[in-house]
């Protein structure tokens, strides 16, 4: 399989996500070509494709989206996200490329992603509402070796959620109480504040969520 070790930015996102939706995944063939860039460029461009996806991303339709972004953050496909746990990018860096998916959630997933809940799969959904769901499953946000980093990186990580949790949209803030449930074994006090926080906040909403979200609080998710 052919290495890229550089691409500009433009060029980039084509790789990642100008191939068709219907399958089979183009990234499965014998002679796919695969990232191996620097980690303090894999790091910017990932930042800066989610601190303002819009630009970058129209033209795509929400197939082609779900499928290169869970490429993009899985462990064993694109391997982007390996990025956030090497030390020779500054921690400083590697925070805000955690944050940066707050921003990614808020212009893109908010207002393309279809008020159904994936947990109950129900009917009708946007594909793009596949990967939103598994968002904080599949994306590595380990830290490291460095003590330091991991903290920095796992407060960044549920800040981010704490933030989704709150977005005008099922499907973000089933994502976040998704990601808050995996989370809840390391993270218990951080993770029952936050959905206890949106229980109250949030009365009137879909008793289908509000189900889930008392699940996620002690971590039973799947």
């Amino acid at each position: 399989m052919p290495a890229i070790a550089f691409l500009p930015f433009e060029e980039w996102i084509y790789f990642i996500f100008d191939h068709p939706a219907a399958g089979p995944e183009w990234y499965w063939t014998d002679d796919a070509p695969y990232w191996d860039a620097p980690a303090r460029l894999t790091t910017e461009y990932v930042t800066r494709l989610f601190e303002d996806p819009v630009p970058a991303l129209t033209g795509f339709t929400d197939a082609e989206l779900n499928m290169g972004l869970n490429y993009l953050i899985s462990p064993g496909l694109g391997e982007h996200m390996l990025c956030l746990d090497d030390c020779s990018v500054p921690i400083e860096t590697r925070v805000r490329c955690v944050r940066s998916c707050e921003s990614l959630f808020r212009q893109l997933f908010l207002p393309r992603c279809s008020p159904h809940l994936s947990h109950r799969d129900e009917p009708g959904a946007s594909p793009l509402n596949t990967v939103c769901y598994m968002w904080w499953d599949i994306m590595p946000v380990y830290g490291g070796s460095q003590q330091g980093d991991r903290r920095a990186l796992h407060a960044a990580a549920l800040e981010a959620m704490g933030a989704i949790l709150q977005m005008n949209s099922v499907a973000c803030q089933e994502s976040a109480l998704h990601g808050l449930g995996h989370w809840h074994t390391a993270f218990s006090e951080e993770t029952e504040r936050m959905i206890d926080a949106f229980v109250r906040s949030h009365p009137h909403t879909r008793p289908e969520l509000l189900t889930y979200a008392r699940g996620a609080r002690c971590g039973c998710v799947l």
